[in-house]
């Protein structure tokens, strides 16, 4: 008769060890989470933006090339920081399970491995533009839990199937499983029946074992779920500390108001946003994965730099003391498409940046000025520069503190960030601000021009059709064609619509509010029947008319008209 067992063991080891790597990666999975959770109440004793993740994720941001930051802002706009977080767990997850794998094997290995992802997080924090040696501990004790984690799991691994022990165990006694059960077999009193493989694991293979297993395990889990809530406990305590203290402030009314908004800036069209953009949609472009939630109280701003023969520092409250001005300005992003969301309008209330230069002794470069960038660094590091001509030849560049009439939202740089009409937010419009530092454009590039992007970037003569949206059905008859155009500082004169290729036709323009921001505008089209090709352009106050030459966001703006396509029936 044929022992079955001879070909079922095989068999029944092969599932095991297949069994026992899948419990490695779960142990793996479950260390990394034990880190993590960890590493957050860690992080709300120094700060939120040393928890582990965001600083791999920052140092992600900081490292990718010039072609990854563009892609991933073109492709997922103000969400792209969700989907860069959620990629960073995603592989540290693998990272995780691979090392529980590891640790099936050689625990020691792999509690080597879960140190050097606390080392990473280590590295990745300090090496922060504002990072501090402090910012380090989260990640140590992330590191520390997930290599102990990882190693209590690992010894209460099940053997595997057909081996009747664990490999540490085996090896331990310098016997291979074969040579294990080939003793046992030597060692068992003659005429005792073969128990099978059942029996030389106890009982059905590994039950007992994976319980013990899976018992850990959901301890584990359980403990780092509290841990986690622990942390976020400790941060929404902090943001609610900061929420209340915003919700607090009463912002001063403005020496000089922007005034009430001239009649028929907004014509109303369904379609087209409102001509002041509300702030919670307003669109957001940075590489903050976590909005910094400053304490205005304790906000200072420093102004230094060459040719600056009297620094300043200023804080909150002082500021407010100075005059205060409100002004309506669109800002732009420049990974805009044309044709893109990315462009909003606000009513912003601010301190002249110019005044505050002067003050500290600053001449502009056309007055024999030493400097000719001004680089803004953000709380969270960042770093942009602009010309120090355009903050200083009169426009309304801002040290905003207020946005639509409540101060600036957490997400768009309260409590102060620069805004300065006519340049792309990327050269312009820090937020977060805490330091100024005059310098020159040879002497310094800014992060996105590190990454390519142009070093001054004036706005680029666009217009945008909110309405119909490209692919609409339309009945045939009259139709408003309608949407925005913006040349910020410059103005917009005219804004003429096609359709087909034919002529252009001049559209109707709302009022003006200032050249600052952008305008409405309303073409009544007589559709027929058919598919139709609908385009846009416009035209600024110094005679320019937007290009119909097509270029890509980089490296200072996207050109071309946009041109929607629409289906009209009878």
């Amino acid at each position: 008769m044929t022992d079955t067992r001879e070909t079922d063991t095989p068999r029944t080891a092969r599932a095991g060890a297949a069994g026992r790597r899948a419990l490695g990666a779960l142990a793996g999975l479950l260390a990394a989470a034990a880190g993590l959770a960890v590493g957050e109440p860690v992080s709300a004793a120094v700060r939120r933006e040393a928890a582990p993740v965001t600083a791999v994720g920052d140092a992600v941001i900081e490292l990718a090339p010039a072609g990854v930051t563009r892609w991933s802002i073109d492709t997922f706009g103000d969400s792209d920081k969700l989907v860069l977080e959620a990629g960073v767990v995603a592989l540290l997850g693998l990272f995780a399970a691979a090392l529980g794998v590891l640790a099936a094997r050689d625990r020691r290995a792999g509690a080597a491995g879960a140190l050097l992802f606390g080392l990473v997080g280590v590295t990745a924090a300090v090496t922060r533009p504002d990072g501090g040696p402090s910012d380090a501990w989260p990640s140590v004790a992330a590191g520390l839990a997930a290599a102990v984690v990882l190693t209590l799991l690992a010894r209460r691994l099940p053997a595997a199937a057909g081996t009747g022990a664990a490999p540490d165990s085996a090896s331990a006694g310098g016997l291979r499983p074969a040579d294990a059960a080939a003793t046992a077999e030597a060692a068992r009193p003659a005429g005792t029946p073969d128990p099978g493989p059942a029996a030389d694991a106890g009982q059905a293979p590994g039950t007992g074992p994976r319980r013990a297993f899976l018992v850990s395990a959901g301890a584990v889990a359980a403990g780092s779920g509290g841990a986690w809530l622990l942390g976020r406990r400790l941060h929404d305590g902090e943001a609610a500390r900061a929420a209340g203290a915003r919700a607090s402030l009463t912002l001063p009314a403005p020496d000089d108001p922007a005034g009430a908004l001239p009649a028929g800036t907004d014509l109303g069209v369904d379609g087209v946003g409102p001509f002041l953009t509300p702030n919670d949609r307003f669109y957001r472009i940075d590489t903050a994965l976590r909005v910094p939630r400053l304490d205005a109280r304790a906000w200072r701003l420093r102004i230094h730099g060459a040719g600056v023969p009297r620094p300043l520092t200023i804080g909150y409250a002082r500021l407010l003391e100075r005059e205060l001005v409100e002004r309506d300005i669109t800002l732009a992003c420049v990974s805009n498409p044309v044709g893109g969301t990315l462009v909003g309008n606000a009513r912003w209330l601010g301190v002249r940046l110019e005044e505050l230069l002067r003050e500290a002794g600053v001449r502009p470069p056309s007055a024999g000025g030493e400097a000719d960038q001004l680089v803004a660094r953000s709380a969270d590091g960042m770093t942009l520069g602009t010309p120090v001509e355009a903050v200083m030849d009169g426009r309304d560049a801002l040290l905003a503190v207020g946005m639509n009439g409540e101060p600036l939202p957490f997400e768009h740089g309260y409590p102060v960030r620069m805004v300065v009409p006519g340049l792309y937010g990327y050269v312009s419009a820090c937020k977060w601000l805490v330091d100024l530092e005059l310098t020159s454009f040879d002497a310094f590039d800014a992060y996105w021009v590190r990454r390519g992007w142009a070093r001054q970037a004036p706005v680029k003569t666009q217009s945008r059709i909110d309405t119909p949206r490209s692919g609409a059905r339309l009945r045939a008859g009259r139709v408003p064609v309608a949407g925005v155009a913006w040349a910020q500082h410059t103005g917009i004169d005219a804004v003429q619509v096609r359709v087909d290729e034919g002529p252009w036709r001049n559209a109707r323009l709302a009022e003006e509010d200032t050249a600052d921001t952008w305008r409405q505008w309303v073409w009544d089209w007589d559709a027929e029947p058919g598919g139709h090709r609908l385009q846009v352009r416009a035209v600024d106050r110094s005679g320019e008319t937007q290009t119909a030459d097509v270029s890509g966001s980089a490296p200072d703006g996207a050109t071309g008209r946009h041109t929607v396509t629409v289906e009209v029936t009878d």
